[in-house]
């Protein structure tokens, strides 16, 4: 849990570190390193069966101004798997004292996969790259029980998530170590839902493709949004109503109060539990 609290530590470290090794490798300071090339990534995160975290990447050399620039000759594909399997192996973010855990020396796990992907040559193509990464995009913590899709308000609600007693005790310790206040910063009972994971599913380096303004514009520009010539768009708006019909009503009704009652079946459950121990 404390891993998963720390994980974008960790990723950070790591990039700051494959830019050194790039920049020591062919003689650069690395002040000066940004003034020969650009390092972009795009890095998914996917909850495995056993409920930890795995990290998918594509990391990439570009020119210094981004894609559109043409890599340095130095800056090979042989060099860049060195420096993303030495940097893998190397970056360690150690937690906060703690007289109940101790302080714990993180880093990336042994198994690391680093190979190289290729558009228009041998390797994949663009497309297989975006299939790649959206593949892992489309899984989230809930796809595979390891975790919720909303926040835990309480323990109780721990004790009723439709998860399995492994998870369960994961989100637990989570709501544990959440009250120690050596660990208060990384807010650990507000993501016990995603058993400490506080990242982004998908984070990607400003120069690495396309930015979501980007996208809204184009999107805006294909459906109509703004003025284009020779372009005719007529909307008419009607509110026709809101809420359940009378048939639905009911039913959502029973839905509610079978929810209800699960809830109160897990409370009074828990603290029984509680009572025998």
């Amino acid at each position: 849990m404390l891993w998963h609290a720390h994980a974008s530590k960790l990723w950070d470290r790591f990039v700051i570190d494959v830019r050194r090794r790039l920049a020591s490798a062919v003689g650069l300071v690395q002040a000066r390193f940004a003034e020969r090339a650009r390092l972009s990534f795009a890095r998914v995160a996917e909850y495995q069966k056993r409920a930890a975290v795995h990290v998918h990447a594509v990391v990439r050399l570009d020119g210094p101004n981004g894609p559109a620039d043409e890599p340095p000759a130095w800056g090979t594909t042989g060099l860049l798997v060195d420096a993303v399997r030495a940097s893998a192996r190397r970056v360690v973010v150690r937690t906060p004292y703690s007289p109940a855990v101790g302080e714990l020396a993180l880093c990336w796990g042994a198994q690391i996969d680093a190979r190289p992907l290729r558009a228009n040559g041998d390797g994949p193509d663009d497309d297989a790259v975006a299939a790649y990464v959206a593949k892992y995009v489309t899984k989230g913590a809930s796809d595979i029980g390891a975790g919720t899709d909303h926040p835990l308000t309480n323990r109780t609600d721990i004790e009723s998530a439709p998860v399995s007693e492994h998870v369960r005790t994961l989100m637990r310790t989570c709501w544990r170590l959440g009250s120690l206040p050596e660990y208060a910063p990384l807010r650990l009972r507000t993501w016990a839902h995603t058993l400490g994971y506080r990242g982004h599913i998908l984070t990607k380096s400003r120069a690495y493709s396309t930015t979501y303004a980007a996208l809204r514009a184009e999107r805006a520009r294909h459906l109509g949004h703004v003025d284009m010539p020779d372009v005719v768009t007529e909307r008419h708006w009607r509110y026709v109503g809101s809420g359940h019909t009378p048939g639905a009503a009911l039913i959502a009704a029973g839905v509610a109060d079978d929810l209800a009652r699960n809830r109160e079946a897990a409370h009074n459950a828990f603290h029984q539990a509680e009572v025998g121990r």
